[in-house]
């Protein structure tokens, strides 16, 4: 083919070919000159079409518009795909410009970051062999092996100095495709297995580096278009991580860091961290004698204590009375099951080699499993007796344990454990019913977070990855329609949502309450699921009104998702100062001498009568220690009682962190205690 003769001009054509110019002509710089006409169109969010020369890259675009948008773009979209913002645009292109306010801009920033702190680290450290350095929810990390020497908390300052030295060069981040064998060959000589592993899993023609000053890495990128761009940085922590999460693996050096392109928002970053440790689950959990862990009965298994497991108790109690308002019947089932249940649900073949291995009888070839999850054993309650499609909708309630083998460097208090307990429903109902249904769990999941003080939540529906159908079971016929069925019934009650791809379970698409707490951070918590998949594997059926055979529509639903999970973000987001009707103490009584232990006890059986929660302290401390260690318990209420007090049979109120509220009753503080929790 000829595209430079005397026929017509196809831009399409000729667009393909420039992209492609060294391999149909041999005078590159010679065609250069008489393609310099050539004109793409660029489309931008608004749907607004500007026309560029080809070559053009997003930050020459954005310098175009205004200087001031251009120092802020970090990358690009470019056809829905993070590009770099100095990337040539070749071919007519979709473009959003990304600043730090976005979050593809963000993880740019961060993972540029992470090749600074890498080029800092080979620096210093010229033996260093690296692993993967990604950015994260917040900062960075990257995986390295230093050899015998170890990589402390003390070091951290010097590589953060280095990092700032690196910063004055303002590196261009260049990227640059390279042959897999030229890649190979680079990594060989620079003997770094971590990379030469990496490389095994990628394809020639898909393989790229970046290099910034003197460090170059295997890399798919995007990243900025300089180090410039980087104005603040803290390194943050240092831990082990096995390579590529394999226990079996060496054991490396992680280092995680976050860098901000201003001073202040580093700043306020570190007071939001001061903040979160006040706030952390595992020191308050401690504090205000909630649970426990035990290395004797294992890792990753809580033990609740009396206050948290009073606590538990009451959000457990609170949604099993909604459950029975809403004709939900309660059911229990077993903390094992035979290995064949969950092949049959498919767990197994999904998360057998994540979980407890097989539990072995006496009784050759049997084996049981750890119940990983509780939807299999409700199955196995639906379909020990016909049904109707009179009966139906079915719903049936427990909270159940269930247990997954987390590996050791991925727990987290109660955020991450291997045993935990889901308030798991499971509802089968006909094609029909399932909108309705649908929506009144949505009810019940929007009721229980604002009834916990969660009313900032976002809505994700969580949808199939349509690139990696391989991980889920099920014909896309029924993917499709569970997949509707959520997006139709959100749509009807105007509830905002995110689509999000690849997130869904391994059975079906899912509803996600994602939770922010009161320091901003996002928490997934309940969720809804749609499955037509399991009623498939266990034969589940009903008879319909034709008097013919169907498969029930199953909806899996946990308004808490885990109870383990949802307290211990609870913890946090209440910094321990829970509602008051679920405080595990609503009060406590602090006489001023042990003169008046007598009248305390009064007031506590008078208030116990009507319902509430206290304790008395019989300590001989000062009443000042006994107000200040009450505080420091999170205690709602504190009632003194002194001589005046038992005179006038009152009680002196103080609000945990607002101070004295003056002297009433012990029936007119427990009228307006009572009104409060209602």
């Amino acid at each position: 083919m000829q595209p430079f003769s005397g026929d017509p001009v196809n831009f399409s054509i000729i667009q393909t070919y420039r992209f492609q110019a060294s391999e149909i002509c041999p005078s590159f710089a010679g065609c250069l000159i008489n393609l310099e006409f050539i004109m793409i169109h660029i489309t931008f969010p608004d749907g607004n079409v500007r026309e560029y020369e080809a070559g053009v890259t997003a930050l020459d675009i954005a310098r175009s518009i205004s200087e001031g948008l251009a120092r802020n773009v970090l990358t690009a979209k470019i056809n829905g795909e993070v590009w770099d913002a100095t990337r040539p645009i070749n071919l007519d292109s979709n473009l959003e410009l990304l600043t730090w306010n976005d979050p593809e801009g963000k993880a740019t920033f961060w993972h540029s970051s992470a090749h600074l702190m890498a080029e800092a680290l080979e620096a210093l450290y010229p033996e260093t062999k690296f692993g993967i350095g990604p950015p994260i929810d917040m900062g960075f990390y990257y995986d390295i092996d230093t050899g015998d020497r170890q990589i402390t908390l003390e070091d951290l300052s010097l590589i953060e100095a280095k990092m700032k030295v690196l910063l004055e060069a303002k590196s261009e981040y260049q990227r640059r495709e390279v042959s897999k064998k030229e890649a190979i060959s680079y990594f060989n000589e620079k003997q770094d297995p971590y990379k030469l592993e990496l490389l095994n899993d990628l394809k020639d023609g898909s393989i790229t580096f970046y290099q910034q000053g003197n460090f170059v890495d295997l890399c798919r990128g995007p990243h900025l278009p300089d180090t410039s761009k980087i104005k603040a940085i803290k390194l943050t922590n240092v831990a082990g991580a096995y390579w590529r999460g394999d226990e079996k693996r060496k054991m490396m050096t992680r280092i995680y860091g976050i860098t901000f392109p201003k001073q202040k928002d580093l700043t306020e970053y570190l007071e939001f961290v001061e903040e979160a440790k006040k706030r952390d689950h595992r020191k308050l959990g401690t504090e205000l004698e909630l649970f426990m862990f035990s290395e004797r009965v294992g890792a990753g298994l809580p033990i609740w204590l009396p206050k948290g497991a009073a606590l538990r108790s009451r959000m457990e109690e609170f949604l099993k009375n909604e459950q029975l308002k809403r004709g939900y019947a309660p059911v229990i089932t077993p903390h094992i099951g035979k290995k064949e249940l969950y092949v049959t649900s498919g767990h197994y073949e999904k998360y057998g080699k994540d979980s407890f291995q097989p539990i072995n009888t006496p009784r050759e070839g049997e084996e049981f499993l750890l119940k990983p999850m509780n939807c299999p054993h409700h199955c196995e309650i639906y379909s020990h007796k016909p049904h109707s499609y009179r009966d139906l909708p079915i719903r049936i309630a427990e909270f159940g344990t269930v247990y997954r083998y987390e590996q050791s460097g991925e727990l987290h208090g109660l955020s991450r454990v291997r045993g935990f307990t889901q308030d798991d429903a499971h509802i089968f109902c006909t094609p029909d019913q399932l909108k309705d249904e649908f929506l009144g769990v949505l009810d019940l999941t929007k009721l229980v977070l604002n009834k916990l003080g969660f009313d900032n939540y976002t809505a994700q529906i969580s949808l199939r990855d349509p690139e990696n159908k391989e991980k889920y079971i099920g014909s896309d016929e029924n993917w499709e329609k569970a997949e509707q069925a959520i997006i139709d019934a959100t749509k009807d009650v105007g509830l905002e949502t995110v689509v999000v791809l690849g997130e869904a379970a391994f059975y079906g698409p899912k509803l996600d309450f994602m939770v922010k707490d009161a320091l901003g951070r996002s928490w997934q918590l309940g969720t809804i699921q749609v499955d037509y998949n399991l009623p498939e594997r266990f034969e589940l059926e009903y008879i319909g009104s034709d008097n013919a055979s169907h498969r029930p529509v199953m909806i899996h639903r946990a308004p808490f998702g885990s109870m383990e999970r949802f307290i211990g973000v609870l913890i946090e987001h209440t910094a321990g100062k829970f509602p008051l009707w679920l405080s595990p103490e609503q009060y406590a009584i602090l006489p001023i001498s042990d003169l008046y232990l007598d009248y305390a006890a009064i007031v506590q059986e008078e208030l116990a009568a009507l319902g509430l929660r206290g304790t008395i302290d019989s300590r001989t401390e000062s009443i000042g220690r006994k107000i200040r260690d009450t505080e420091l318990r999170k205690v709602p209420y504190m009632l003194i009682v002194g001589e005046k007090e038992q005179t006038t049979a009152q009680v002196s109120v103080r609000r945990q962190g607002e101070g004295d509220k003056g002297n009433m009753t012990v029936k007119e503080w427990a009228d307006q205690i009572l009104a409060e929790i209602k």
